[in-house]
């Protein structure tokens, strides 16, 4: 089928367009692509074939500069995109720069500055809660529905879906152990998520406002925050995660900029404790987003979270993340933290779907309680569009290799 004609239904047609970054097999040159069904269209030689003035923004191995433009530029570039794309008039110029997916090489698609990682399910954290906590009045922590529990992550270790994930190694100790002992993780998990991406950058010392968050915040995508639970368990108090999380962070190849999820908005659940006004949402516009998540383990579905169900919003976290004068820089990520729904098949970790390992998971290959050398998980997603279709995200994939 020629490229520009997109079956009807196809989660990733003009009404999509997300963003990349590709080289071709054997070149090392690498570009921002646009995605367009299953072909990648090379974004600036198309740019500079139709003379648009955005064509330096796009004719770049990395996205950065892109995001750094802000949203005037964002809107523009996307307005010519779809013009482009579903223009008759276009084809001619625009049909010797679509590329095949199968025929590219896709690449981590923005420059990481910093990473942050949240905590905002309330399904996830209470789930997290029973099983660590059992006997505890509330399986809350008592400042969980006042703000988004997040900590600072390590950058340098996001890698793109496809990347191979190594066991990662370390201290743990069970309650069985006398002392602890090194070794590779023996409870390895995923946690399925939502990143984010920030393009323009802030002041030192200014918060971001919610009403602002979307001035900021180019797109969003997929995002596995891969954990060793029992290297995590052992090192977490009293500061928090640190090497059972920092070893590999898996992105998706396509960022979906917000402007294509303009109807996949959606009111976030109804708050249960009053919020002190930088994160109070009650009269600003929804910033939730219906997504819907699945994970699936060598192949097989093992849960479909729902993303509508996060407490906490991505304009909320933004917020707490500047409250204290912290600035933005251009790549910067933050992740949602684990999205669990409400019921068993819904939720977002092995640490949940399997209750700590009590329940395992059954498998056509075999059972499972964590992630075993091998293993190969893939988060994919989808939301709804505009006339009823849908917004494919870009997935995410990892395979476990042996330390």
């Amino acid at each position: 089928m020629p490229p520009f004609d997109v079956p009807e239904g196809d989660p990733f047609g003009p009404h999509n367009l997300p963003y990349g970054v590709f080289s071709i097999p054997g070149e090392r040159e690498r570009t921002v692509g646009v995605r367009l069904g299953d072909h990648v269209l090379d974004a600036g030689a198309a740019a500079r074939a139709l003379g648009s003035p955005y064509a330096d923004l796009l004719a770049r191995p990395t996205l950065n500069p892109l995001l750094a433009a802000g949203r005037t530029a964002w809107s523009d570039v996307r307005r010519a995109l779809t013009a482009w794309v579903t223009v008759p008039a276009h084809r001619e110029t625009l049909a010797p720069l679509l590329r095949p997916l199968s025929s590219v090489t896709l690449h981590l698609p923005f420059e990481v500055a910093d990473y942050v990682d949240f905590y905002a399910s309330e399904n996830h954290a209470r789930n997290v809660g029973r099983i660590f906590r059992p006997d505890a009045a509330d399986s809350l922590t008592p400042n969980w529905k006042h703000l988004p529990i997040g900590y600072h992550g390590r950058a340098g270790t996001v890698v793109v879906s496809g990347t191979d994930v190594i066991r990662p190694s370390g201290q743990r100790r069970s309650p069985a152990d006398p002392a602890p002992v090194f070794g590779p993780s023996v409870r390895l998990d995923i946690e399925a998520e939502v990143g984010f991406v920030v393009g323009t950058p802030s002041e030192p010392g200014r918060p971001v406002p919610l009403r602002d968050w979307r001035e900021h915040v180019f797109g969003l995508c997929l995002l596995n925050d891969w954990s060793a639970r029992d290297i995590q368990a052992w090192e977490y108090v009293p500061l928090g995660p640190f090497l059972g999380k920092s070893f590999a962070t898996s992105v998706a190849a396509w960022i979906t900029p917000l402007d294509a999820l303009e109807d996949a908005r959606t009111a976030p659940p109804e708050r249960t404790h009053p919020l002190l006004p930088y994160l109070d949402d009650t009269d600003t516009e929804p910033s939730g987003y219906d997504l819907r998540i699945s994970v699936a383990v060598n192949g097989h579905v093992v849960s479909e979270p729902p993303f509508s169900t996060m407490y906490w919003t991505a304009a909320q976290q933004l917020a707490h993340l500047t409250v204290n004068g912290a600035s933005l820089r251009t790549g910067d990520l933050y992740g949602s933290g684990t999205v669990s729904g409400p019921a068993e098949r819904e939720r977002g970790s092995l640490l949940e779907l399997t209750w700590n390992g009590r329940d395992p998971l059954e498998l056509p290959d075999g059972k499972r309680t964590f992630l075993e050398d091998g293993d190969v998980v893939t988060l994919s997603a989808w939301a709804p569009g505009p006339d009823g279709t849908r917004v494919g995200l870009g997935e995410v994939t990892g395979r476990v290799i042996p330390a």
